[in-house]
Parts: structure tokens; C-alpha cells; sequence
């Protein structure tokens, strides 16, 4: 499954929040069912910015938010999405 969390951020805050973005990839990363992920700034619009990431199932997805780590190192961040669906098949 694929999960895709889009942000709306300031274009002075750009570096700053690349490197939130990718700190919070790599703690993604670590969890059981983690595939891969990726970050990115859209190039026709610079103000948003995307987290996707690939599991085995959907179960790994939500017990990786539900750890303890994620609670307090990824929700902050991911709490910022843009408040849409973004868990695909």
C-alpha cells in the first residue's frame, strides 16, 4: 500500500521543512513493513511538498503511526498535511 501525505508550506520555511520531512522518513523507515520512501517540493508549485511511502499492508502503516517514536517524532509533522485521503492500494 502507498501512503501520501501533501503539504502547503511557506517557500521561507522550504530547507527547514525538506529536513523535517526527511527526518521523519527515516524514522518511517525503521519500522516492520516499511518499503520505501520518498520526498518532494512540486516543481510548478513550491509551496508543496509531498511524503510518499510504500508498506507491505496497510496494518504496517498504522502500527508504524501508532509506535511510540512515530507519536512523538512523526505526528507533529504529519499533523501539517494538507487534510485529504492519502492511503492507496
Amino acid at each position: 500500500m502507498h501512503a501520501i501525505a501533501r503539504f502547503s508550506i511557506p517557500l521561507g520555511e522550504a530547507k527547514e521543512f525538506r529536513a523535517e520531512l526527511e527526518a521523519l522518513r527515516s524514522v518511517l523507515a525503521q519500522a516492520p513493513g516499511f518499503i520505501d520512501g520518498l520526498v518532494g517540493q512540486n516543481l510548478d508549485e513550491p509551496t508543496l511538498w509531498h511524503l510518499s511511502t510504500s508498506w507491505e499492508n496497510v496494518g504496517s502503516y498504522r502500527r508504524a503511526l501508532n509506535s511510540t517514536r512515530a507519536k512523538l517524532e512523526a505526528i507533529p509533522i504529519l499533523a501539517r498535511a494538507i487534510d485529504e485521503p492519502g492511503a492507496y492500494e
